[in-house]
């Protein structure tokens, strides 16, 4: 079946896949902002760098609609209220929406797109819906280690990397303060998880 763009169920699917993305980088953002007052800056990190992901994904949404540039979309559609100061439970938050993002949304929208006729577009949804289920899974780890208190400690020797300097230290846990720069604790993360890590040491 292959319809115009300006008809399609798919044009719909866009536009509610951007305003979903945009008001994630916008959570993401407002509960960075929750981290960096609760001196969890590791965290701060990783919702600030999964919000400019998230800017991304809805680029590639609004690109899609470039040529009925001037239109207005309308749609109905739910978007969550993320609401809460208890940042473990901003991360089960997070963590759900990204993996409802992967399944059944964006799965059922890159169906419906590929349907209509758009592959490009069903290709759009099928890939960023593997980006958000590693988001997902992201968040929850995050979730499991703030929660069981193991964020900045492990059972076994890992190696930590300062977010601030790059300072890097083996040990079962984090240093209190980096010895090179001064900043606390919460700027460490385990290097596995570090961006750039090059780990040698896992933990």
């Amino acid at each position: 079946m292959s319809v115009s763009l300006q008809e399609s169920e798919t044009l719909k699917n866009l536009m509610r896949s951007f305003a979903g993305e945009s008001q994630a980088r916008n959570r993401y953002t407002f509960a960075a902002s929750l981290c960096k007052q609760q001196k969890l800056h590791v965290l701060e990190a990783v919702f600030q760098f999964t919000a400019g992901q998230e800017k991304e994904h809805a680029e590639i949404f609004y690109n899609h609609m470039k040529d009925l540039g001037g239109t207005t979309v309308e749609i109905d559609a739910s978007y969550p209220l993320d609401q809460t100061s208890n940042v473990v439970q901003l991360l089960r938050y997070a963590q759900h929406n990204e993996y409802e993002e992967f399944d059944p949304v964006y799965r059922t929208f890159g169906e419906i797109a590929a349907k209509e006729g758009f592959s490009a577009v069903a290709s759009s949804f099928r890939q960023i819906s593997k980006i958000e289920q590693t988001h997902g899974n992201r968040f929850g780890h995050l979730a499991d280690l703030l929660e069981s208190g193991a964020l900045f400690v492990s059972d076994t020797v890992c190696g930590w990397m300062c977010l601030n300097c790059g300072h890097i230290q083996e040990g079962l846990e984090a240093p209190k303060v980096c010895p090179v720069c001064n900043h606390d604790q919460g700027f460490f993360i385990r290097l596995e998880m570090a961006p750039w890590g090059g780990a040698s040491v896992l933990c």
